[in-house]
């Protein structure tokens, strides 16, 4: 049995404003810590549970258990205006964000997103997925690679790790791929496949693409006063969220341009600066010092 630790689980519910009888999306269920906070804090309201690991559904429908004022959906959160218009839900009063892995899914070694265990390469968060972490690796062009390591993993040698995997495979598990950013990474601060991992798992996943195509949706499901809370766990996925805050935010006026009649943002923005945890969680939960919360409302336009 695996445990999860909800990372900035009281700051994120509570920057949400629940309202007893207001309808809430949680799109990154996991293992179910912000959905168990924020059903304690309904009494009419109802919450819809996105998550597209059927494993983490099952888990988190046996910490909910009896609870009734619940909707779990077993979908990537990137069909959430679909999946809510099925069941016939056009807006919602708040919507969290709990962005990157479950611990549950790391520290289990059949799932592959460890290098810290040598199992086959998956990473596949829906297990239905077709694409692998073994697909990329084994097949994708040296260029393609290196545009992945660069780009998802800030990966400073992406060129030649990409070059040695293409020259040395098949590569079948995860410690194939270790070795190789060993031997090529050796004497950098940090594990020698970090960068590369996260790369393919975001990748695998198309967790940034589903992000920035989300957000958009989460801001028409709003309703007037509504809140959009999202935790991010890396730059690449706060600088999305960052810059669209901002600019749902912000009305770009040209200069020399008279302030008459402009109009209203989508968005006031929460939280300024992104909400860190605080030094005691961090030295309980190593795994939330990356953690950045950023929280916006929508406005009555």
């Amino acid at each position: 049995m695996f445990k999860h630790e909800t990372v900035l689980l009281n700051e994120a519910v509570d920057m949400l404003d629940i309202k007893p009888d207001g309808r809430y999306v949680d799109a990154t269920l996991g293992g179910g810590g912000h959905s168990h906070l924020i059903l304690s804090m309904l009494d009419h309201g109802r919450l819809f549970a996105f998550d597209r690991d059927s494993y983490a559904i099952r888990r988190a429908k046996e910490r909910l258990d009896g609870q009734e004022n619940v909707t779990f959906i077993n979908e990537n959160f990137a069909k959430m205006t679909d999946a809510l218009k099925a069941i016939h839900v056009d807006q919602v009063d708040g919507i969290l964000f709990d962005l990157g892995l479950s611990s549950f899914q790391i520290d289990d070694p059949t799932r592959g997103f460890s290098y810290m265990n040598d199992v086959r390469l998956d990473m596949r968060m829906d297990q239905e997925s077709q694409l692998s972490a073994a697909t990329i690796i084994n097949t994708y062009s040296e260029a393609d690679l290196t545009k992945i390591f660069y780009q998802y993993g800030e990966e400073k040698n992406a060129r030649r790790i990409a070059r040695a995997i293409v020259s040395e495979r098949p590569m079948e598990t995860t410690f194939d791929l270790v070795r190789l950013t060993d031997r090529i990474n050796h004497g950098q601060k940090g594990h020698s496949a970090k960068r590369v991992f996260q790369a393919i798992r975001i990748a695998v996943n198309d967790e940034l693409r589903a992000l920035e195509t989300v957000l958009d949706d989460a801001l028409a499901l709003l309703k007037p006063g509504g809140r959009i809370a999202v935790i991010t766990f890396h730059s690449l996925e706060d600088r999305i969220v960052k810059h669209f805050f901002k600019r749902h935010s912000e009305i770009q006026v040209p200069k020399n341009m008279p302030l008459i009649n402009l109009p209203v943002p989508k968005l006031k923005l929460i939280t300024r600066k992104p909400v860190l945890p605080r030094e005691e969680e961090m030295l309980a939960n190593p795994r939330s010092r990356s953690a950045k919360l950023r929280v916006a409302e929508r406005t009555d336009t």
